[in-house]
């Protein structure tokens, strides 16, 4: 029977929860999205509800439905996400957990890791946030850390690559 590695062994990393949240930042751009889609969807249901007499009634129910969504997904989720969303960086490893209600936890060791890469779309560059990708030659060792400091995506993007390259060996 093969032994399982102590939890407090530093030579195994373990499936824990990561210490870093991600930047409070993150909350505004999450609550972009809903807003962007939410309030057009509710005020087109209003004027629906207002020009047409046949469709009244259930274009009122539909404006009422998409403010209570646009609302929760601008409110709760937000700060339900931020509670949960969380990324280390450690001597051996890098870890990454998301999801607001299924939790993802993934652990890539650093003499895994062959791409480092981040990126800001116009939202993120507003709030100056980025996104770091870290990628092993597994097609399920990818983690995708968002909601960081734009400045902290990169320095952390330049550390990991100059400690991979400390690994020669094919980490494949």
């Amino acid at each position: 029977m093969e032994s399982v590695p102590a939890p407090d062994n530093p030579l195994h990393p373990t499936l824990r929860e990561p210490v870093n949240q991600v930047d409070p930042r993150a909350k505004t751009l999450w609550r972009i999205g809903p807003l962007i889609l939410g309030v057009p969807a509710t005020i087109a249901a209003i004027v629906v509800a207002v020009v047409v007499p046949d469709a009244r009634w259930a274009a009122t129910l539909a404006a009422i439905a998409l403010a209570l969504l646009t609302v929760f997904y601008t409110v709760v989720v937000p700060l339900w996400r931020y509670r949960f969303h969380r990324w280390e960086v450690s001597e051996d490893a890098v870890y990454a957990q998301s999801g607001w209600f299924v939790r993802h936890r993934v652990i890539i060791p650093i003499a895994r890791i062959q791409v480092v890469d981040t990126e800001a779309g116009p939202l993120e560059q507003l709030l100056k946030l980025g996104k770091l990708t870290v990628t092993t030659a597994s097609s399920a060792g990818t983690i995708h850390i968002e909601g960081l400091d734009a400045e902290l995506a990169r320095a952390t993007a330049s550390d990991l690559t100059i400690r991979t390259q400390a690994f020669t060996d094919d980490a494949t």
